[in-house]
């Protein structure tokens, strides 16, 4: 009998394994053969193409691509800065909500998250027409304190881009963070408070560390999310194309092989790179901060 219901139970999964195995293990299967494979033209590039095998040949090429690993390199740099800073005023926000009560704290959680329904194009092109110079507020409000900024020049192109990143995660990351605080033992804010703690000492000293796992998960998605950045530059490029070029990011750029390019076999290549790259740096991300969360 539990036998029987051991297999009535994992019947349950079986949905999920076929979407598993057919979204994800397929594809990717699908992408490392084609990173395998160049396509040559034969003869004097007159007549038709034939695939060979090419082995590594492709991802020896990704690896040595410097508009590739260039643009890895530059998101990760942006990375660097974007996610800390959306991160703390996830925090912040998390920790603001958290001394309210229970009423008021729900209602300016979904106020924080009316910015993470919106999907991203739409924040993009929402913002994008924010920082226009023709029909946005921003740029004739900072006229009248003296700011003379235009968002899509190159020193301001990725400040744009980060203020929009932030502004659209912090409401999914707040809410990561604060369901993390509703586990704290209460009984420890009451004994603090009694031994004449102040609420910023509580908040440094009791409730962040409680919610480095948290932060942990939050800092490994928006790391993922990052390296994957692709609808932000994509409309800016149609804005300013000779701010944000066609190699601006990773994505961006196995998208033109594969679309424009017609070059499927490398792109698929460039593919499995990011995915290694994506892989080992979130990786050494949970293994370094997980330590110091424990």
């Amino acid at each position: 009998m539990i036998r029987s219901l051991r297999w009535k139970g994992a019947a349950f999964t079986v949905p999920f394994q076929l979407g598993f195995v057919f979204l994800y293990l397929l594809p990717i299967g699908y992408a490392v053969y084609q990173s395998l494979y160049r396509e040559q033209q034969s003869g004097l590039g007159l007549g038709g193409s034939t695939e060979r095998f090419a082995g590594l040949d492709n991802y020896q090429h990704g690896l040595t691509d410097s508009a590739f690993m260039g643009s890895v390199l530059r998101v990760v740099l942006f990375a660097c800065v974007q996610i800390p800073v959306m991160l703390l005023i996830s925090l912040v926000l998390a920790l603001f909500l958290d001394m309210l009560a229970s009423k008021a704290a729900g209602r300016f959680r979904i106020l924080l998250l009316v910015p993470y329904m919106i999907p991203g194009v739409v924040a993009a092109l929402v913002w994008i027409n924010l920082y226009s110079p023709d029909v946005g507020p921003l740029t004739p409000l900072g006229k009248v304190f003296g700011f003379d900024w235009n968002f899509f020049a190159p020193s301001m192109v990725w400040p744009s881009i980060g203020n929009l990143l932030t502004w659209h995660g912090i409401g999914y990351n707040m809410v990561i963070i604060y369901s993390a605080l509703q586990g704290v033992p209460r009984e420890l804010f009451e004994a603090a408070r009694l031994d004449g703690a102040s609420e910023g000492r509580i908040a440094v000293s009791i409730k962040v560390p409680f919610v480095r796992g948290a932060l942990v998960l939050t800092g490994m998605l928006s790391i993922i999310q990052m390296l994957q950045i692709f609808n932000e530059p994509a409309l800016f490029r149609n804005i300013t194309p000779q701010t944000v070029s066609d190699s601006f990011t990773p994505i961006m750029i196995i998208y033109n092989q594969a679309f424009n390019a017609g070059d499927y076999h490398y792109a698929a290549a460039l593919s499995v790179l990011l995915a290694l790259i994506l892989g080992v740096t979130s990786f050494l991300f949970y293994r370094l901060t997980a330590k110091e969360a424990d």
